[in-house]
């Protein structure tokens, strides 16, 4: 089955054809970046009409780099939520008009389940596995049974990780976004250098929490003005990103226990950060846990993602009509009635 698919949940546009739910032909990104960067992070608005410019000649682009026309796709899959409405309904509208058109199986993805399983665009992770999903938008836990057989162990309970990154760029001076950047200069500054605070770290929880590291960091800066800058700002870097990665790989460590699964996913933007990596190496090392890690490329939002899931549910006869609608808000969980109903 060669599957078109569309993601626009957020500010990036992208669509890719992909045969049989493993073989990626096309995976076409339109990044908004240097928009958003004017205002310090992504304006809604702004990001819908941006989707509205490129969803089509993204689609067209994905088309011509797997060397096919719409007369060679067989289904349709796109990211139903979570998200932001005004983007999310740009893709889904363009998905049921071509499903429509076409007489094509359309079927609506959860953003998340696509980040769960982009590592299987590269390699097979058998079942059951602990996942952990880290982006701007999210910071989860989760048991992986099978597709669409989620049970969510622990979350973030404001900031997700990747969000706090931005945050302190922001506070730090940095352009948006900024967490690439704080990797760029931690590399080079003493991560023991600040001592900050670990939240929730021995709270006996899955559960996350940044919004008060991201506040012990703005307090240390209007303390020390310096810190700001020069060798002081590798430093700062270089003790955030310390606190934020051992939190995430010591509350991963507890979900492998506490559940006895030896197979672990990361996935999702903040996957990308050279110390996350480091980290969750080192864990696999110490635990004897099989670890994937998709490459840089599908841990950013992407629309080759959508297409595992999406293969699954189409061949299994599970597919959405086109009363298909935008979910802002959406469980994970809850996509088990899809399955099991």
């Amino acid at each position: 089955m060669r599957l078109l698919t569309i993601e626009s949940s957020c500010d990036e546009t992208s669509a890719a054809v992909v045969q049989d739910g493993e073989k990626v032909l096309s995976n076409v990104i339109a990044s908004q970046e240097a928009v958003h960067a004017l205002y310090g992070g992504v304006v809604p608005e702004i990001a819908s009409r941006k989707h509205l410019e490129v969803v089509l000649p993204v689609i067209e682009e994905a088309l011509s780099r797997a060397s096919v026309t719409l007369e060679g796709i067989e289904g349709v899959a796109v990211t139903q939520g979570p998200g932001l409405a005004g983007a999310l309904l740009v893709g889904i509208s363009v998905a049921k008009a071509l499903a429509y058109a076409r007489n094509l199986p359309l079927v609506g993805i959860h953003h998340i389940e696509g980040h769960l399983f982009a590592v299987f665009l590269e390699k097979q992770v058998a079942f059951p596995f602990v996942a952990l999903v880290v982006s701007g938008g999210h910071t989860h836990l989760y048991q992986v049974d099978g597709f669409g057989i989620y049970k969510t162990l622990g979350q973030t309970r404001d900031d997700a990780a990747g969000e706090a990154f931005d945050k302190v760029a922001k506070i730090l001076g940095l352009p948006y976004p900024g967490g690439a950047l704080i990797d760029k200069l931690a590399s080079r500054g003493d991560p023991n250098s600040i001592r900050l605070p670990r939240p929730l770290l021995h709270d006996g929880s899955h559960n996350f929490s940044f919004s008060g590291l991201k506040t012990a960091v703005l307090q240390f800066v209007r303390k020390n003005p310096a810190s700001a800058e020069g060798v002081a700002l590798h430093d700062l870097c270089a003790s955030f990103q310390a606190a934020v990665c051992e939190v995430l790989v010591e509350k991963t460590r507890a979900a492998l226990r506490d559940t006895g699964i030896e197979r672990l996913v990361v996935a999702g933007g903040v996957a990308c950060n050279s110390g996350l990596r480091q980290g969750m190496n080192d864990l696999a090392r110490q635990t004897g846990t099989e670890l994937f890690i998709p490459s840089p490329l599908l841990c950013t939002d992407n629309a080759a993602m959508l297409a595992v899931s999406a293969d699954f549910y189409l061949r299994s006869g599970l597919r959405s009509g086109l009363q298909l609608d935008a979910k802002t808000v959406w469980s994970l969980d809850s996509l088990a009635e899809r399955v099991q109903g």
